[in-house]
């Protein structure tokens, strides 16, 4: 709960650096100057609730859990710590030799999706315009990128939430598909635990009897990766028990027809093969759904990180369409993004294929118009690049230096292992990070930067909520914003301008790149940002264009979006055909269970921040393996007995534990930790052919006692 910094008479309002939520929280300075967490009782999404990980946060920013000095490579191969303009020179040095020798193309860029909107917006400028690199991309693809993809194929726009979570406890039914809001999210679970009190039912889809499926009305636990199935097969009941909304299919959508002999293949006898989900649950999760004015679908990683993630979330939506359940109040489909700026890192340009204000980098009008406002040729701009995995698979052979900034490839990639040896294989590798994480243990230069509570800028919730995080402490000698990184090694480079250190002037310049765009912050600025509590996007400027100094009627923003058109082109959502198919790597009899992955409560992504916070290892210490009772007595296994989980990528150890709440031809292993335990070790890379999304949630392996 406390950390190093210059005091400050004030307490500063600001926002969490964890989760989408981005929960409000206070930052006070106290005696010794330290910085206490208090909760903030103001900001309507978490209402003052803090987690576990919310309340400790500020642990991160103390001298001995950070980095506080530059650290390069010394010739007996350690790291040592060295001045800035050393660290710089060695970057820009290696950047520039690398380019000469192989094209700008070998260089290249993975950012993070805890990146503020003005460090995501400068990175993808950095790449694009210092660099003339298309290989950038960011750990935000294995988030959302298939509900993302799903998203726009549907409505013509992608946003997680197109409504705010004070919806949520107010419609009728949600259908909650692999997500664990109780350990990823836990001041959300309020909503669902309000939607049951106000008379709502909640659905959770999960393989897992979670947290979150012990509240639920109704638990489905299908085979991991048959959600897809499970989607069409209740959609085919939607059909068959007459309960399409056939005014709206007519007046707000198209392609129905195709959609609907898609599902009609997809009985639910069938189904129930596939998935191990009973007709009469499917019948009844009809019958919950369909039975109020207003329901929602929600999903999360589970339908999405796959490699048919896209379809399975076109599935999800699909039976949102056919029952009128989208573009209505109180109604929709909504996607519960992760990480903390899991929307805005991929609105601004970090992302392979995109340009500020979720542009498409093909569009030859977005290319003229962000080139306009960096001041660059259009025809300068590069084309897109590869996929995060992608990226990591090609480092060393075409990619060969690489700068990564707020992200830990070598715990949270899929084929960790593989992943690991490829950033080794590299010419040259820079990392920028809070802490001396694994990723940055593997580089040449390693640059400390400063934290949430060390600087002031925008993230984006889940809800596309635009939000200000405000700087309530100076950080510590020898640490730098990732703004001043990319100033610094943009001059060495050639590039003197077009790189402010300031995040409110790189975020006037954002507002004009993205005006006009899907994702138009052309009307918000900080003021509004400060007095409103957050701006929901799209919120234009009020000329409707690029000028953004006229103050008169602001656009209020859009909190609820398709309520009167769909983002297409004629303003009808569209279906879009979608039939199962296997995953990529289905059980054998040399590989017979299925593994999913997933978090815990007191533990976030790669663990690199909070494997450092005494309170959370003490909840959450370590990696295990968790299976059902029938396989633990195949195996001869005992809880907290170490078991080898091995699958055609790697073999990874944890200790045994042992529930009922799994399915028993699944285990489950948490992915936060690195080392013999790490779960990515065994995960498939096998990618969505839309979203490029690895196959995070499912694989095949054998489990194995371990004998001492």
């Amino acid at each position: 709960m406390q950390s190093t910094g210059t005091r400050n008479p004030a307490t500063t309002p600001t926002h969490c650096p964890y989760c989408a939520l981005q929960c409000g929280m206070n930052l006070t300075p106290v005696e010794g100057g330290t910085v206490e967490v208090s909760e903030r009782a103001d900001f309507p999404v978490n209402r003052g609730a803090l987690c576990g990980k919310g309340r400790t946060a500020a642990a991160v920013l103390a001298p001995g859990a950070r980095l506080t000095s530059p650290l390069v490579r010394s010739g007996d191969g350690a790291l040592v710590p060295a001045g800035w303009d050393e660290a710089l020179d060695r970057i820009a040095g290696n950047l520039e030799r690398t380019r000469a020798r192989y094209g700008a193309d070998a260089l290249g860029v993975f950012g993070g999706g805890g990146l503020t909107n003005e460090k995501a917006y400068a990175l993808g400028k950095f790449a694009r315009v210092v660099l003339g690199t298309s290989q950038i991309d960011y750990n935000g693809r294995f988030c959302m990128s298939s509900a993302a993809a799903a998203g726009t194929r549907a409505f013509g726009l992608d946003r997680g939430l197109p409504f705010p979570l004070e919806d949520v406890p107010r419609t009728g039914c949600v259908i909650l598909v692999g997500s664990n809001p109780a350990e990823t999210m836990p001041p959300s679970l309020r909503y669902f635990t309000e939607l049951r009190e106000n008379g709502g039912t909640l659905i959770v889809v999960d393989p897992r009897r979670t947290r979150t499926a012990e509240q639920a009305d109704l638990h489905l636990a299908p085979r991991p990766g048959t959600d897809l199935a499970l989607a069409l097969g209740m959609l085919h009941l939607v059909v068959a028990e007459g309960r399409v909304d056939e005014a709206y299919v007519e007046e707000r959508t198209s392609g129905w027809e195709e959609a609907r002999a898609a599902a009609m293949a997809h009985w639910p006898e069938h189904v129930e093969r596939i998935t191990g989900v009973s007709v009469p649950e499917l019948r009844e999760a009809v019958r919950l759904f369909c039975a109020p004015e207003a329901a929602m679908v929600l999903t999360a990683r589970g339908p999405e990180q796959q490699a048919k993630g896209t379809d399975t979330v076109g599935a999800w939506i699909n039976l949102c369409l056919a029952t009128g359940r989208a573009g209505r109040p109180l109604s929709g489909y909504g996607c519960l993004t992760g990480q903390g700026n899991g929307q805005g890192g991929r609105e601004h340009g970090q992302k392979a294929d995109q340009l500020p204000g979720y542009r498409k980098l093909t569009d030859p009008a977005a290319r003229r118009h962000v080139a306009g406002v960096w001041g660059v040729d259009p025809d300068s701009l590069p084309g897109p690049g590869r996929s995060a995995y992608e990226l990591l698979d090609a480092l060393g052979t075409d990619v060969r230096s690489l700068l990564v900034m707020g992200s830990n490839p070598v715990v949270s990639a899929p084929r960790a292992a593989h992943v690991e040896e490829r950033l080794r294989s590299l010419d040259f590798l820079a990392v920028c990070d809070v802490v001396l994480s694994e990723t940055a243990e593997l580089a040449d230069v390693v640059l400390p930067v400063t934290q949430w509570a060390e600087e002031t800028g925008t993230t984006t919730s889940l809800e596309g909520r635009v939000l200000l995080r405000r700087r309530a402490i100076t950080p510590p000698d020898g640490v730098r914003g990732d703004l001043e990184v990319l100033h610094g090694l943009a001059g060495r480079l050639g590039v003197e301008k077009g790189f402010p250190t300031d995040p409110e002037e790189v975020f006037e310049e954002l507002r004009r790149a993205s005006a006009g765009g899907p994702a138009d912050y052309s009307g918000i600025d900080y003021r509004r940002l400060a007095e409103e509590n957050g701006v929901f996007w799209p919120c234009p400027a009020p000329t409707g264009g690029d000028d953004t100094s006229n103050p008169t009627a602001p656009h209020p923003g859009t909190p609820r979006l398709f309520l009167d058109r769909f983002a297409t082109d004629d303003g009808r959502a569209r279906f879009v055909p979608v039939a199962h198919r296997p995953s990529a790597e289905e059980p054998d009899d040399e590989y017979p269970v299925l593994l999913t992955t997933g978090r815990v409560v007191s533990q976030y992504q790669s663990g690199a921040q909070t494997r450092r916070v005494a309170e959370l290892n003490a909840a959450a210490p370590g990696p295990f393996v968790e299976l059902h009772p029938r396989l633990a007595a195949r195996l001869g296994a005992a809880e907290g007995d170490p078991l080898a989980v091995v699958s055609r990528r790697g073999r990874a150890v944890a200790p045994a534990r042992i529930t009922t709440g799994i399915r028993p031809d699944t285990v489950f292993m948490p992915f936060h930790w690195p080392g013999e335990g790490r779960a990515n070790t065994l995960t498939n890379p096998a990618l969505d052919p839309t979203s490029r999304m690895p196959e995070f949630k499912v694989c095949a392996v054998r489990v194995e006692t371990v004998t001492s």
